[in-house]
């Protein structure tokens, strides 16, 4: 019996780190240019008083993927360490953004397959935390900033700025 070759349109097998490596890349370059819309003046717009402002949503993603390089450093803990509070000014934010990620990319271009495997404590429900592996925490930090990127689109519609394109065309960035 003799082995066949794949069909051409078959896609290569892709290991766990290696996929995530795809799409955090492809939803942090979109993250960047929704968080550049709000470069002009507009970090501190909120849609309401209970809000918070653009700024501080913005740092979230500081927040997250400093998170996330510690995770693939082998460097997490937690509780985790409280974070400075959120820069006074949204360009620093920004510059702060840009500095984690290319955090994340030295971190994910360091860490080995395995590490995707190896545990750490996180939360597993309401009030619950447990141990759960790496792959699992990236992912759930990705979706929780495209959660919140998704926020941030609100605001800027409201703000009445122009909303970048994401998954397709929007009203400000149409395809046609």
């Amino acid at each position: 019996m003799t082995a066949t070759a794949p069909l051409p349109h078959t896609p290569p097998a892709v290991n766990s780190k290696q996929q995530f490596i795809d799409v955090w890349t492809r939803e942090n370059a979109t993250t960047r240019r929704v968080l550049a819309a709000f470069a002009d003046g507009l970090g501190e717009f909120t849609p309401n008083e209970r809000c918070k402002t653009a700024r501080e949503v913005a740092y979230i993603f500081v927040r997250s993927q400093t998170r996330t390089a510690a995770a693939l450093n082998n460097q997490w803990q937690w509780p985790p360490s409280p974070f400075p509070p959120v820069p006074e000014s949204y360009a620093d934010v920004l510059a702060a953004f840009d500095q984690t990620t290319e955090a994340v990319k030295s971190a994910l271009a360091n860490a080995p397959e395995s590490r995707m495997a190896e545990t750490v404590t996180f939360l597993t429900g309401p009030k619950q935390f447990g141990q759960i592996p790496v792959s699992q925490l990236v992912w759930f930090m990705l979706l929780d900033a495209v959660h919140h990127r998704g926020q941030l689109t609100v605001y800027l519609r409201a703000a009445g700025a122009k909303v970048p394109s994401i998954y397709g065309p929007t009203a400000d960035e149409p395809w046609t």
